[in-house]
């Protein structure tokens, strides 16, 4: 099913004065079904040599966009891979947020529709079907799918063949749909090798143009 992420609120920056809370990432809820797990292992390989108190530091240039209701429940609308990764080295670590909404509910099918209206939802699982239903969304980091498109954005963008766009809810998820409609070669989270050439040359594609991010004019596709 081709994905539809339209309307969407930006998600709003933490300022020099925003309010910073530090919080244990395992009480953290997502707001997505599943994360690239290239992703999460490259992160998961920066953060294995460092001490707590330096991912600490690192994180709180980082800071979590978070919904919280009424009963201290909270949500997390962003950082997914990266707070996957730690949590999997760390299961007692903790990160550093700050508060973009704060409801005064504390049913969570409220505040799950809350989300959905802002556009900070992503209800696709790791096979690109969906859209599922919103209660249906995993509790925890842990359990979140792997979707192999999510991981090969993932790499493109970290060569540079995709800008990044941070106020965009699920700017990688929108790539990795685009490209599930195009054809590529079998390949994994594990193995994105085969899909990588072909892939390349599709994002920077005329094609592309309309995505968020396209590079296609720039030196990083010529």
């Amino acid at each position: 099913m081709a994905l539809d992420l339209s309307g969407y609120q930006p998600i709003p920056e933490a300022g020099r004065k925003t309010e910073l809370i530090e919080i244990p990432i395992a009480s953290l809820q997502p707001t997505q079904w599943c994360v690239g797990l290239a992703e999460v292992w490259a992160r998961q390989e920066d953060f294995a040599s460092e001490t707590r108190q330096q991912r600490l530091d690192y994180l709180k240039g980082k800071p979590v966009p978070l919904v919280r209701n009424a009963a201290g429940e909270v949500w997390m609308v962003d950082r997914h891979h990266r707070l996957r990764g730690l949590l999997g080295l760390d299961p007692q670590s903790t990160t550093w947020g700050y508060v973009i909404a704060e409801l005064h509910c504390s049913d969570r099918s409220e505040v799950l529709r809350f989300l959905e209206q802002q556009g900070w939802l992503y209800l696709i699982d790791g096979r690109g079907a969906g859209p599922r239903q919103p209660m249906e969304l995993p509790r925890t980091l842990l359990d979140l799918e792997d979707d192999p498109y999510r991981s090969l954005v993932w790499k493109l963008k970290k060569e540079g063949f995709i800008k990044p766009q941070p106020q965009i809810p699920y700017h990688e998820f929108r790539w990795g749909a685009w490209l599930r409609r195009r054809p590529l070669p079998p390949f994994s989270s594990r193995q994105l090798q085969p899909a990588l050439a072909p892939a390349r040359r599709l994002v920077c594609s005329q094609a592309a143009s309309t995505m968020a991010g396209w590079k296609g004019d720039k030196k990083a596709c010529r």
